[in-house]
């Protein structure tokens, strides 16, 4: 009985101390335009399986396309996040944050990557704190099909450090993602993949299983 008491004190403890998460996403991409595109995304984490919340946000913003595969936005955030405190209790922040971002894009044989620079100013109560943040992602897009065939299956690679302007301590995090996805028709596709986020003194390791839809919002010509 001792061993078994001690086995779910242990897991308790993994879970508080952050460990092992779900992350479930939802993220939705429309060309407004020839140039424009609106991207809107929700987001859930939590601590166990889906009820032990830990992090909830939405967010948008819209980007242009000034030159080829290179594409500066405007956008903002609104996020809710629970963590746990050292005598078991939970703590609730609320965040706003706007953002402003480049993305570059670019192709190596059939892979398509990615790299986007983001600067968010982060506004957080209880304490009231305002962090300037800035984050740097490359992802890859490896295709699983031939060349002759339509894409179904495909290969998520990613990499994002983040860092703190203006800290005692510069270096905030770093988040490296691997998975699939499937396509689910020309305009949807479900991913699956793990997340691991390093972050000053602890990891975090998440599953993640996100929706995407693709939608056309241009007028006719």
């Amino acid at each position: 009985m001792s061993i078994i008491l001690l086995a779910f004190s242990s897991l308790a403890y993994a879970q508080r101390s952050d460990t092992y998460n779900m992350w479930f996403q939802y993220l939705l991409s429309a060309k407004l335009t020839d140039k424009s595109t609106l991207t809107a995304l929700s987001q859930y984490r939590s601590f166990d399986l889906a009820y032990d919340t830990r992090l909830f946000l939405v967010s948008a913003y819209v980007d242009y396309e000034v030159a080829d595969d290179v594409r500066p936005a405007l956008g903002a955030m609104f996020l809710t996040l629970n963590s746990y405190k050292a005598d078991g209790g939970k703590r609730t922040r609320y965040e706003k944050r706007p953002f402003q971002q480049v993305s570059l894009g670019g192709n190596i044989g059939r892979t398509s990557v990615s790299h986007r620079f983001r600067v968010e100013e982060r506004f957080i109560n209880n304490p009231n704190e305002f962090v300037l943040r800035l984050r740097y992602l490359i992802s890859l897009r490896i295709p699983f099909n031939k060349a002759d065939q339509p894409e179904q299956y495909y290969g998520i690679l990613k990499n994002e450090i983040r860092m703190n302007a203006k800290k005692d301590e510069p270096f905030d995090s770093n988040r490296l993602t691997a998975g699939f996805g499937r396509k689910l028709g020309k305009n949807a596709a479900v991913e699956i993949a793990w997340i691991n986020q390093v972050e000053t003194g602890r990891p975090s390791n998440y599953a993640y299983v996100g929706y995407r839809n693709n939608f056309d919002w241009r007028k006719n010509k």
